[in-house]
């Protein structure tokens, strides 16, 4: 190992974690490689934020501190789970920029036409892209819903295989035999527990039992390395199809563990994908994938520190919405005693009810827009991240026992999906593909209103939903609390902005924009509700009494509104299957 000292700065650090092992390597700017090392698994879908930080740490400890950071991460996907890394970094290397992208794109590097990496590995993916930037994707998601002709793949057929054959056979192979020696297993019974218990990295590691056996002329171990080939080579033919046309010139690359160290499985893949792409040109990896993410550190040695280190739109620019603004009548909260301090915070939240008083027009509007949408068969989709998101989706939740609406009829959607529900999810806010993403596979349309909910009325997030939504002719809406806010090329089709001023406590949103939200959502629902036919003066005619107090609630009114005798009531109630409308029919009345 040599000395730092003897190389040329800046440093540039590659990290490409897999899900097997991390590979970090430090290079000078020479390209010269001054340190390597490998730490432990790094899939960043399977790491909590602990687990990320342990191993920045653990690289950290072990090379002088770079100058720029290049990182391609197993799952690093998404624009959320980059933004986690960078801020696990930042913690570690404290002002050293850092660029993030997944594992597949450093080790595909940069490409001169187009080319497709194919990665069988303890998992497997295919990933394309063209020198123009256009990429294209096979596979990739995890060993439960896909991983086909990866290691754990192979191990796991040869598990299955082995049980398969010996049921029928009543006899046990040498896979088998080999299987059992491997886990440690006494006998076949013993694989149950076996394979109950074990982790993805486990059966991965049983593939090379598949391959020795193959090597013993072993017919099942045979046909499943036939099929992984088979199932590798079709994806990597349906991946350069989104990239060139059939026949085109594509290189693909192999790579991951099991194709770089079992030489004859690589050349049955190679095989089959001329088989798929004619003139197709397949070669091996030339070198680590680490060496990409070098490259990303690189590129980033030339950039001004300052640009790398935002990573979030807004940060660095003077004008502040009102939500982050500090509040001047509560700079001495933390000093008031305490009923002066309930009073003033009651004081805010009232502020919060004359606010959204002055955009009544503008939510009458929206309420009749969505009342207009669920006569024809549309749905509301409330989207938002944190607070904003939490209020959509319980607004959304209350609707079903509440109205009897129909599945799917009111949406919540919330940046980091259902665990940001009970959990910060760092850098989700800030992914506006994930917001465009989630309307398209929702499939909202014309038919459909899209709400868009972002105190600070900036969120990526919530506009990359809108701007997709209105793509698909949706209406839309974003309901902020800066009145500043301008609309964007039209979108949304209508902004509600009430003026409800700096938070008691500074950027606490859940405070006074909480409130104002809640009090806008309560409108457009129950209004847009109501004018379909599912209240009767002030009573909700078509509630879902799924429980006793529901019941009662039922019964009531079903009394009041037939003049019908408490008894008759829940008789025409129990007939009826408990639909309040179709009871109130039965006793005479058109609920």
């Amino acid at each position: 190992m040599a000395d730092a000292s003897t190389y040329k700065r800046p440093f540039t650090l590659g990290i490409e974690g897999g899900g097997t092992r991390t590979t970090a390597l430090l290079a000078d700017s020479q390209g010269r490689e001054i340190r390597r090392g490998t730490f432990g698994p790094g899939n960043v879908r399977l790491l909590d934020d602990l687990g990320l930080a342990g191993l920045m740490r653990g690289i950290a400890k072990g090379f002088p501190k770079p100058d720029a950071i290049g990182l391609g991460m197993a799952g690093a996907r998404s624009e959320r789970i980059q933004h986690r890394v960078r801020a696990s970094v930042a913690r570690v290397w404290k002002g050293v920029p850092c660029a993030v992208t997944n594992d597949l794109e450093v080790a595909l590097g940069a490409v001169k036409g187009a080319a497709v990496l194919v990665s069988s590995g303890t998992g497997s993916c295919c990933f394309g892209k063209t020198a123009e930037g256009r990429e294209a994707r096979m596979g990739g998601w995890g060993h439960v819903l896909g991983d086909k002709g990866s290691g754990f793949e192979i191990g796991l057929r040869g598990l299955k295989a082995v049980v398969f054959y010996f049921d029928r056979d009543g006899e046990w192979s040498r896979l088998g035999e080999r299987l059992l020696a491997a886990t440690g297993c006494n006998e076949p019974d013993d694989l149950v527990d076996w394979v109950a218990a074990a982790d993805k990295h486990a059966v991965a590691a049983l593939a090379m039992e598949v391959f020795a056996a193959r090597g013993e002329r072993d017919r099942m171990a045979r046909d499943i390395l036939k099929g992984a080939a088979a199932s590798l080579s079709k994806d990597a033919a349906d991946c350069a199809r989104k990239l060139a046309r059939k026949g085109g010139a594509v290189e693909f690359i192999l790579a991951g563990g099991v194709l770089l160290k079992q030489a004859g499985f690589a050349r049955e893949v190679g095989a089959a994908i001329r088989g798929r792409w004619p003139h197709a040109k397949v070669g091996k990896m030339k070198r680590d994938g680490v060496w990409g993410a070098v490259d990303l550190a690189r590129g980033l040695a030339r950039e001004a520190v300052g640009e790398w280190e935002c990573g979030v739109e807004g940060v660095g620019e003077i004008y502040l919405p009102p939500t982050e603004k500090s509040n001047l009548r509560s700079e001495n909260l933390d000093k008031l005693p305490l009923a002066a301090a309930v009073e003033l915070m009651l004081s805010e939240e009232a502020r919060a009810g004359k606010a959204v008083q002055a955009e009544a027009h503008k939510i009458a509007r929206v309420a009749g827009w969505v009342a207009r949408a669920f006569k024809d068969g549309g749905r509301l989709f409330y989207v938002g991240a944190g607070t904003s998101g939490r209020l959509g989706v319980l607004d959304a939740s209350e609707c079903p026992p509440t109205f009897r609406a129909e599945p799917g009829q009111v949406q919540g959607i919330i940046a980091g999906g259902p665990r940001a529900l009970t959990s910060a999810m760092e850098g989700a806010e800030d992914d506006a593909p994930a917001g465009a993403a989630v309307v398209q596979f929702r499939g909202v349309s014309k038919k459909d209103v899209v709400v868009g909910i972002a105190a600070s009325g900036r969120t990526p997030f919530v506009w990359g939903a809108l701007e997709a939504a209105a793509r698909r002719g949706a209406r839309t809406v974003l309901i902020c609390f800066d009145p500043n806010v301008k609309r964007r090329e039209g979108v949304p089709s209508l902004v509600i902005a009430p003026a409800t001023g700096p938070e008691v406590l500074t950027g606490s949103t859940r405070l006074k924009a909480g409130t104002a939200t809640k009090l806008i959502l309560n409108c457009i629902t129950t209004l847009a509700f109501a004018r379909i036919g599912k209240v009767a003066g002030n009573r909700m005619i078509d509630l879902d009494p799924k429980n006793e107090k529901l019941r009662d609630r039922a019964v009531r009114m079903v009394s009041e509104l037939s003049g019908a005798s408490t008894a008759k009531a829940k008789s025409a109630l129990v007939r009826e299957s408990w639909v309040v409308r179709r009871a109130l029919r039965r006793l005479g009345l058109s609920g």
